[in-house]
């Protein structure tokens, strides 16, 4: 009888840093994941995955290792190499997150334009005006800047979304504060949002919305300096900056504020199809004088701080993910398509139309 369990039981293949392992949990999952019949097996990335399988599902926090690749550090690159022959050769394991769509999240402009040109619009919900810099010149930085509609004030924001420096931005007032940019990077409108950034994490078709401070309201000035911020130290749930306090004359209109319960829910449909992920975090603004909502930032596999009974979350995620991965086959994008693989969400969720790129948010080059 004994071995006829073992034979049912399924195999969850891990891989995270140890710090991320030690802040998440992780041992408390493997209870979850044995109560649910399956095993929880930590990933050896200097080991063949084949000698440690068989794996049901692959779940990995990668991120770091992903972009050390992009940057062609050369043993990230084996070992992503690696990981991408073994899900080849086996189709039959979900991988939670599909590599290449991570990727891509980690090109922030490339995140803002799928969003962009997704079904979103039909709700209400933008992202603001962004543009990619590439240049260090400030002439051509103003001109791209004009051609995209980017207005002062702007968030500037490095290219890459991984990292420590991925959270260094800078808010630019003025034309003069153009040399304060730092390429390659991202420059999208700042919106008015009343000091309030709604963190929406996703798990599957699950969701949280977690409230924390964010920037004041700002508005062009021809002589203000460049503000530096690191969003860490802005947005997390215990941070307390000058720079989240309203100012005294700035009226506060709440009714403005707070984000719509049945807006999120669209949001999470829309956003985890398009762009084929389980494990997103959301960075929502609600603009002050619209009410109309703006995705900011977009993270795979977050932090996921104040998800309430996450592991319970995860594993009905990885549950149903494997039912529905039973018997389908993979799915991997066309010319036309986002350019996102939606391999382990196969056509449980239709993925929106998107519209095409305008030349506002193409790459300037």
């Amino acid at each position: 009888m004994e071995s006829s369990k073992n034979k049912q039981r399924k195999i969850i293949g891990y891989w995270m840093s140890e710090k991320k392992s030690q802040k998440l949990n992780w041992s408390e999952f493997a209870k979850v994941s044995r109560s649910h019949g399956f095993d929880l097996v930590k990933v050896d990335l200097n080991r063949p995955l084949e000698e440690q399988g068989p794996f049901t599902v692959i779940i990995h926090k990668l991120t770091d290792i992903i972009a050390q690749s992009l940057r062609g550090e050369k043993r990230a690159c084996e070992i992503i190499e690696h990981v991408e022959n073994y899900i080849k050769l086996h189709p039959e394991v979900l991988i939670i997150d599909p590599l290449e769509n991570v990727k891509k999240l980690l090109d922030r402009f490339t995140s803002y334009r799928v969003v962009h040109d997704s079904d979103l619009h039909n709700i209400d919900v933008f992202t603001p005006p962004f543009v990619e810099l590439t240049s260090n010149d400030i002439h051509v930085n103003l001109q791209t800047l004009k051609e995209a509609g980017v207005k002062f004030p702007f968030v500037c924001k490095p290219s890459v979304a991984n990292g420590t420096d991925c959270h260094n931005m800078a808010i630019v007032f003025n034309e003069k504060g153009l040399k304060d940019c730092q390429p390659p990077c991202v420059a999208h409108a700042f919106v008015n949002h009343n000091a309030v950034l709604y963190k929406l994490f996703i798990i599957g078709g699950e969701y949280h919305i977690v409230e924390r401070p964010s920037l004041k309201n700002f508005y062009p000035d021809p002589d203000r300096e460049t503000i530096y911020f690191n969003s860490h130290d802005v947005s997390k749930s215990d941070s307390s900056s000058s720079l989240s306090v309203l100012d005294e004359d700035e009226p506060s209109d709440e009714c403005h504020t707070k984000a719509d319960p049945a807006t999120l829910g669209h949001i999470v449909e829309i956003i985890t199809a398009v762009l084929g992920m389980n494990l997103l975090g959301v960075d929502i603004v609600v603009e002050n004088k619209t009410g109309r909502h703006a995705i900011i930032d977009i993270n795979p596999y977050p932090g996921y701080d104040g998800y309430p009974n996450f592991f319970e979350s995860l594993i009905r995620c990885i549950r149903s993910k494997v039912f529905l991965n039973q018997g389908l086959t993979r799915i991997f994008p066309s010319e036309e398509d986002s350019g996102f693989e939606t391999a382990d969400s196969s056509d449980e969720k239709k993925r929106s139309p998107l519209l095409p790129v305008s030349k506002a948010h193409e790459r300037q080059l």
